[in-house]
């Protein structure tokens, strides 16, 4: 894929997956160090003892409210993949982060299986958003990806079970959909602490703030939808998508 140069105030997808398709989260304290390591790897004074980590139960970043490389929009984690939404803020922002998260994963991961090489299929994907309407389809792709772990062919035949689909990606842990649909104050079965590392506002912005009107968009999902965020350029406008301050 060629490489995508970044601009600071716009918004990309960011994606990779496991070298050969395998699995890059074995157990849930896998899913946690990733998303510590997203918000650790997220500001240039970084710094980790990895030895120390792996030897404590990860609970999740506790502070990191707004990013210094990138804003954190949404994400999702997969057994063998992950999404992410970014918003660059400093120059090279995305790559500084992505490049230590990938690293700084891949040794933690190999350090606690014993295993040596490579974890990714080579360098990280991405995609530039370019209009409101693309980042507003990209979100709702990415928090019903894991309908894929109940029901595997949802992209291709739709989604016929929508309030045990809705139960289901509720109640995922390792995505941002929590946080969109709940208030700080809610009881909601994922990581609270994982919430810190996002910057939800822009995104619902377009629903006024309201957790209600973004789970009605969640769960309009079409067929079509996923073709226009397959197509990816169907959304193209003429230029990278900025945010508004």
């Amino acid at each position: 894929m060629k490489r995508v140069g970044f601009e600071n105030g716009s918004f990309y997808h960011v994606y990779n997956r496991g070298v050969d398709k395998r699995r890059i989260f074995m157990d849930d304290q896998d899913y946690s160090y990733f998303l510590y390591e997203l918000g650790e790897f997220n500001k240039p004074a970084h710094s980790t003892n990895l030895i120390r980590t792996l030897n404590k139960n990860v609970k999740g970043p506790t502070s990191h409210i707004n990013g210094e490389y990138a804003d954190v929009c949404c994400y999702v984690l997969m057994p063998n993949h992950y999404h992410l939404i970014l918003r660059q803020l400093k120059d090279n922002g995305i790559s500084k982060l992505i490049q230590k998260l990938g690293t700084g994963y891949t040794m933690f991961f190999n350090k606690k299986y014993e295993r040596k090489g490579v974890l990714f299929e080579g360098k990280y994907k991405v995609k530039p958003v370019d209009s409101d309407e693309y980042l507003m389809h990209l979100s709702r792709y990415l928090h019903l990806n894991p309908v894929s772990l109940i029901d595997p062919q949802w992209k291709n035949k739709g989604i016929k079970a929508w309030k045990k689909t809705n139960d289901f990606i509720k109640n995922y842990r390792w995505s941002s959909y929590s946080a969109y649909i709940s208030s700080e104050n809610d009881n909601v079965k994922g990581p609270t602490s994982h919430r810190e590392i996002l910057s939800k506002d822009f995104i619902m912005d377009y629903f006024k703030n309201s957790s209600d009107k973004y789970e009605k968009f969640i769960s309009s999902w079409t067929q079509e939808d996923k073709d226009l965020i397959v197509k990816g350029s169907t959304f193209h406008s003429g230029g990278k998508r900025k945010g508004r301050g």
